[in-house]
């Protein structure tokens, strides 16, 4: 099962649960209660309401851990160890690369900023599948890790807008087959 389907499923529960306690509530509605009945459900309210407290932070733990455990972005403050490394620099309304090819199968580090405004820097495989994003800024040097299974011809993009020239800022980055291979 796909992680987008476990979440339908969660959240279905969570509607029908919502649905099923509005019910109750409605069936409970016109009937006389004296003072003992009313403490009743004020203690059972506060049950409920305390459960559900602990279930959704629970919830809030578990979802925030199973996401973010192996955070993609990289420390940007020592060494990488990456195989090789490729200098991107964003500017109205182009990119430079360099080197502009790197090798399949081996760990690159993508070093990027920008000249002038905030872009965003997108590389899409050759099926046209974004694989790797972060952003571009003036006078900082975003480090993002990336291993290329296959060679091919791979596209940059900007996702941020930056002015006029924004929808054709793009360019091409080889990953060619590795020695040996």
């Amino acid at each position: 099962m796909i992680l987008q389907d476990i979440i339908w499923t969660i959240a279905l529960s969570g509607i029908a649960v919502v649905a099923l306690v509005f019910i109750y509530i409605l069936l409970g509605t016109g009937k006389a209660a004296d003072e003992a009945a009313q403490s009743k459900a004020a203690r059972t309210a506060r049950k409920l309401q305390g459960g559900l407290f602990v279930l959704l932070l629970l919830g809030f733990t578990f979802g925030t851990w199973a996401t973010l455990h192996k955070f993609p972005i990289p420390k940007q403050d020592g060494a990488l160890q990456a195989d090789q490394v490729v200098d991107v620099t964003a500017r109205m309304w182009s990119w430079t690369m360099r080197p502009a090819s790197v090798a399949a199968g081996k760990t690159v580090e993508f070093r990027v900023t920008s000249a002038d405004v905030n872009h965003g820097f997108a590389l899409y495989a050759p099926d046209g599948h974004i694989v790797i994003q972060t952003q571009a800024m003036p006078e900082f040097t975003n480090r993002i890790l990336y291993r290329f299974d296959a060679p091919g011809v791979y596209t940059v993009q900007c996702l941020e807008y930056c002015g006029i020239g924004h929808a054709p800022m793009k360019a091409t980055f080889n990953v060619v087959a590795a020695k040996g291979e």
